[in-house]
Formats: structure tokens, sequence, C-alpha cells
């Protein structure tokens, strides 16, 4: 198995257990493929409602997205709610959007419960450049409110936001004080150990080379296999073709970010002094907080093409200079990146296959908290309570265009305009 990729997180990840390899035959009334957040959530959620357990991860606990992300939980889903509202109604999209605010809820209900140190710090705010995003986020604000009945967002202009905020780039903010940031490869550490004290079985570096369904499903490793009643696929954009047809549907998207050296706690709370994490609304956005050890963590490039960009540390800097210009001093000591999985229309693709095969994917760059949710409500539905995940199933969702050879040039092509349009006035 590979260890995790260096990062700030990994640097100062808390120590845990390595799990043994899959070697043999085992049998659980579930197996779920994935050990990072959506995994292990639902494997959390099932043993506490009795079920025995076994999840397989190819790598280690929290080594793909779960343990590399920006960190930051929010509310709502990677689209705006209107694209969802527009499949399946209105009454229905705000059931989603309620459950949404659940899965950030829910993150700071695990920490209390499992004692899960991973950071939490409440505060998120989006962040307009331009004029007509400004007009943007005053919509977004009368939305929330008035269509999900989701008050207490602050909208500040740049007078206020400069208050919290040391930084002349933005012309107004949208502030949260509900949703939060964390450090993600902690907190999904801190799910397995609770996962495991109630009795979940782990095997690391056990990658699923192919799936019998039926009746009862067998997932086959390369030294063994698990049957169970049960399924959960978690692997996100890394199926590796075992599953074509949910596959198909997704996209792999690199994601980056940098880790500045520490600034020294003085210097750090003069930057952002609330605390709070921030992403401008951009469709390539960049996303920043602080670190505990009082480092500028800054998000903000991305990759349709599946190769890494060129002189990417630099880069970074560059980004988080053009931001923060008072950082012209400071080194880049951590760079690091990942896949993410997006969706078609952006929207969250959960469901299940067959009547034993449950899945979620799609999170599009919104996984911190829906990851959890996706757990708890496949959970349900695995216990005979499937009212959420039917509402999600209803969400339709198309194969990306160009089969596998063409679809990720045809993407790239596509998010050119994207990016275009980010530097339009």
């Amino acid at each position: 198995m590979s260890p995790h990729i260096p990062s700030w997180y990994s640097a100062t990840a808390h120590p845990a257990p390595e799990h043994p390899v899959l070697r043999g035959s085992e049998r659980a009334d579930v197996v779920v493929l994935g050990g990072g957040l959506t995994g292990l959530s639902a494997a959390l959620e099932l043993a506490e409602r009795g079920y025995s357990v076994v999840v397989l991860e190819a790598e280690r606990v929290g080594w793909g997205a779960s343990g590399r992300s920006g960190g930051q939980a929010i509310f709502g889903y990677g689209c705006e709610m209107a694209k969802i509202a527009a499949q399946i109604g209105l009454d229905d999209a705000r059931k989603l959007f309620d459950w949404s605010v659940e899965g950030v809820e829910l993150i700071a209900q695990r920490c209390a419960k499992h004692a899960i140190d991973c950071d939490f710090v409440a505060g998120h705010a989006h962040a307009a450049i331009k004029p007509r995003q400004v007009e943007e986020l005053k919509h977004f604000q009368h939305d929330l409110e008035s269509h999900y009945g989701y008050p207490g967002t602050e909208l500040w202009d740049r007078a206020r936001l400069q208050q919290e905020l040391a930084t002349a780039r933005y012309a107004a903010l949208l502030y949260d004080p509900r949703s939060a940031h964390i450090h993600p490869l902690n907190y999904t550490l801190g799910l397995a150990r609770a996962a495991s004290a109630l009795g979940v079985r782990i095997f690391e570096g056990s990658r699923v080379t192919r799936i019998v369904e039926g009746d009862h499903l067998c997932f086959r490793t390369a030294q063994g296999e698990v049957n169970a009643a049960f399924g959960v696929l978690a692997g996100n954009a890394w199926l590796s073709g075992l599953v074509p047809q949910l596959e198909d549907r997704i996209m792999p998207v690199g994601t980056y970010i940098c880790a500045s050296r520490p600034l020294g706690a003085e210097r750090a709370r003069a930057l952002i002094r609330n605390g709070m994490a921030v992403a401008d609304i951009n469709f390539v956005l960049d996303y920043f907080r602080l670190s505990s050890d009082h480092r500028m963590l800054f998000g903000g490039r991305v990759s349709y093409s599946g190769i890494d960009p060129p002189a990417l540390g630099p880069r970074m800097r560059a980004r988080m200079h053009a931001v923060f210009p008072q950082l012209a001093d400071v080194d880049i000591e951590h760079v690091w990146g990942g896949y993410v999985d997006i969706s078609m229309s952006r929207a969250p693709d959960w469901g299940r296959i067959g009547s034993n095969l449950y899945y979620a994917q799609g999170f599009s760059g919104h996984g911190i908290a829906a990851t959890g949710l996706a757990g708890r409500v496949i959970a349900e539905a695995i216990h005979g309570q499937s009212a959420r995940l039917d509402v999600y199933q209803r969400i339709r969702h198309r194969a990306f265009p160009g089969g596998r050879t063409l679809r990720t040039p045809a993407l790239v092509l596509a998010m050119l305009w994207f990016r275009l349009k980010d530097w339009m006035p």
C-alpha cells in the first residue's frame, strides 16, 4: 500500500494504526469499498445500527480526496440548488438543502461524540471579486432566505469585510457562521477509529478487483474476498473500471493546495481576524484558510486533463500573493494535490444498483459535509428506510460525452469557456 502523499495534512496527522491486508475469505452484513469519508461514514452508521461491516481500502484510510481536500464544510452541493429544483421540484430541493445543512452539523456532532480532534473552526465566506459577482451574492443570499429558509448569512461590503480580511481583492463577502473548516485527514482517521471501536473491520492495501453481483455480493481482492448481503461503493474518483455505468458519469479532476511556512499567531490572525475559511465564486476558484499552526493554506489550481500543472509551487505562491501581497516574503513549504470526482451537472449522484448495491459519487468539490451525509443516507436505506435516498435517486445523470478516449479532451475544451467567463468583468 502507498503512504499518504506528502502534505501539511499528512505531516500533522494524528498517529493511527495500520490496518491489515485482506487475506482469505470474510463474511459481513455489509461490505464497503473505500476508506474515505463516505465509506467510513456509512460503516459507522451501520455499526451503530448493529450491522457487521467490512471496509476495503486500496491504499490507506484517508489516502484519496478525504485526506487531501481544502477542508471546507459548506451547506449545499456542487451545483446551484436551482439546477436540482428544475429536475425534482422546489419542495424536494428544499429537503435536499436541509439535509446538506445536516451534513455540516453532523461533523461537529461526530467530533463531540467520538472525541475527534480535527481543528474544527466555524465560519465560511463566499467572496465576490467583480461588481456582477456582488449582485450574484445578493441574489444567493435572497434565495437562501426566501426559498430555502436559511437565515443568518451576512453580506459584507468592502469596508466591512476588510475589518476581518486583510485583502483588497474582494468587493463583498457572504459570511455564513454555520459552515466551517477542518483538518480533513485527522477527521477521516477519527472516523476510522470510531468505526473500529464499534467492531468495523478495516482492511488497507486491499484493492477490489472484481464485484460479483447477486442476491449476495462478493467483493474480491488480490488475496481475498468478502461476502455480504449488501455493498457500498464509495470509491468516487477511484472506481478503477469496476462499475462502468457509474464511472462514465463522473470525471476525476485534479485539485491543488499549498501551505506557507508558519507565520506566527499575530501575523496569521492579522490576515483573517475571525478565523473563517474563504472561497471566491469564480468557476476556477481560489480558497484559503489558516491552519492550527498559523500557516496560510491556499488552494486554487485545477487540472481537467489528468496531468499535474507544471511549476505548481510557484504558480500557487503567485495566486496566494494576488490575494495577500503582504505575504510576498513568505515561502511555501508544502504543495500537494489529488483527484475529486465531478458529475456532468455537478449534482450529487447517489443511489442503488439492483436491490443491494449502493453508491455515492459526484461530490464535485463539496465533499467534506456531503460525504458524511451520504454515508448516513445509504445506511438508512440498507436499514430499510430509503425515503431520503429515493429523493437523491430522482436526480438524472448523464455520462460524460466522448467515451473513454475523448471525454477528457472534450471536458478540457469546455472548461476553457468557463475560465474565459471568470476573466470577464
